[in-house]
């Protein structure tokens, strides 16, 4: 297994591989990394256009991990994303067909199309990382997480996301416009021939060896009893704001730690800080609250009340 700092030094450089072909979203990227190191789930949330699929794609070259993306439709049935049984006429059985899940970093694209049932279909991979069929489990590979894309809810054809299947997302990453310059670079890119569909220049910096090294080391952080506290009283402030009708749960609550605590290894710290806490609190709990209708109809955002909390509870010393 790789040294920790060598694990750390090559996943610091998925940056700069990704850069090749995705211009500026830094933290995205970071965040991408501290959710596979936290073997958790990210939900990316951003207009049509801004690189989210390219982004994921660069990610798995970078890593060179097995990789597949699955366009989420309205007509998308639960067994073309888990799999199903097929009838084989040559030994007159049924058997499993995998499907697109099974791989180690799968691009769920515009989860948001597709209707509710469908939807849960990915619950039970989310979260225990196998799918059961004909009531036995199959498991799925390791490492193994799901990356989703979605359109912000206004978008015609979108359905809302279950409370149950968001809990179960580690982060949620907003993939913003970009600012004029580097729109700027996109285009100058693009002029010069760079073709997003082919990777063929970005080259593997890190592989999953690297991911297990950081994950050993992500573990062994020492988190001191004031900022558990911290993370507990940040959970509790949610669940008693006027603003919100639904607060951080306690697996909220754990989510933070553990990219607070990734955050921390790759910042190439053995502890883990308040910093490093408010750092995460928006990515790890923005989609784990909901606003109570007259919050939105008066404008509030889940990251304004959060900065608000943030604001509001006090920091450890």
């Amino acid at each position: 297994m790789p040294p920790r700092d060598a694990a750390r030094d090559a996943l610091g450089a998925l940056r700069a591989e990704i850069g090749k072909a995705v211009v500026g979203q830094d933290a995205v990227v970071t965040g991408l990394v501290i959710a596979l190191l936290c073997r958790g789930h990210v939900l990316l949330e951003g207009v049509p256009g801004v690189a989210k699929t390219l982004l994921v794609r660069t990610l798995s070259a970078t890593l060179a991990l097995d990789f597949k993306r699955l366009q989420f439709t309205p007509d998308l049935m639960p067994g073309d994303v888990t799999g199903s049984l097929v009838y084989d006429a040559r030994t007159a059985e049924f058997v499993f067909r995998e499907g697109p899940i099974f791989t180690n970093l799968l691009l769920a694209d515009e989860i948001n199309r597709t209707p509710p049932k469908t939807q849960a279909a990915l619950l039970e991979a989310m979260e225990e990382r196998q799918v059961s069929v004909d009531g036995s489990p199959a498991r799925l590979p390791d490492p193994f997480i799901v990356v989703a894309t979605q359109n912000p809810v206004e978008y015609e054809g979108t359905y809302q996301l279950p409370e149950a299947q968001l809990d179960r997302f580690l982060l949620k990453l907003t993939v913003p416009l970009p600012p004029r310059d580097q729109e700027i670079a996109v285009l100058e890119r693009h002029a010069l021939g760079f073709d997003p569909k082919d990777l063929s220049h970005v080259r593997q910096v890190a592989s999953a060896e690297d991911l297990a090294a950081g994950r050993a080391e992500v573990e062994k952080l020492h988190v001191a009893a004031e900022v558990l506290g911290y993370i507990v009283d940040l959970a509790r402030a949610t669940r008693m704001s006027p603003s919100l009708h639904l607060g951080v749960s306690p697996r909220g609550a754990t989510a933070l730690l553990a990219a607070a605590r990734a955050w921390a290894w790759l910042s190439g710290r053995t502890y883990v800080t308040p910093d490093d806490v408010k750092a995460l609190a928006k990515p790890a709990l923005r989609h784990r609250v909901q606003l109570r209708p007259e919050a939105e109809l008066e404008g509030a955002t889940a990251d304004g009340i959060l900065d608000g909390i943030l604001a509001s509870v006090p920091v450890p010393r």
